[in-house]
């Protein structure tokens, strides 16, 4: 883990994150107690929630990728753009066949929230410019 991120990943002691930009805290979990297993993010008052198997697939397509990738992250209404992070996790050809969000309607910025867990857990680099920031697997 990285030595700026705090908490430890549980519900009663989340890991305070921010965006890639540096502009926004949030709070991020790992629930094994439903199914899928999720990653519950609470950024304000809204809660967010992904498919935990997105921390390895995205992870191993990153790998495979070979090279920086942008993020692209939108929301659930707004298409998203053709090779980023945000289109492959919403994508019909990524391994769960189509959205790593769970909550319908709070589906989108995928690309904003799970990046940088995935840099703390040292799973990749991750850019930290004020916008058109990348990614790539470690």
């Amino acid at each position: 883990m990285s030595k700026n991120v705090v908490g430890s990943g549980t519900a009663e002691d989340p890991w305070v994150l921010q965006t890639p930009p540096g502009t926004l805290e949030y709070t991020m979990y790992r629930d094994d107690a439903t199914d899928p297993p999720r990653l519950v993010c609470k950024v304000g008052s809204t809660t967010l929630s992904y498919d935990v198997r997105c921390l390895n697939d995205l992870h191993a397509m990153l790998r495979e990728h070979g090279d920086w990738m942008p993020l692209g992250s939108v929301d659930e209404q707004k298409p998203a753009k053709d090779g980023t992070v945000e289109a492959w996790g919403r994508s019909a050809d990524n391994p769960v066949g189509g959205w790593y969000g769970l909550r319908k309607g709070y589906r989108g910025r995928f690309a904003m929230y799970v990046p940088p867990l995935m840099e703390a857990l040292g799973l990749v680099e991750l850019e930290h410019e004020p916008r058109n920031n990348r990614m790539r697997a470690r």
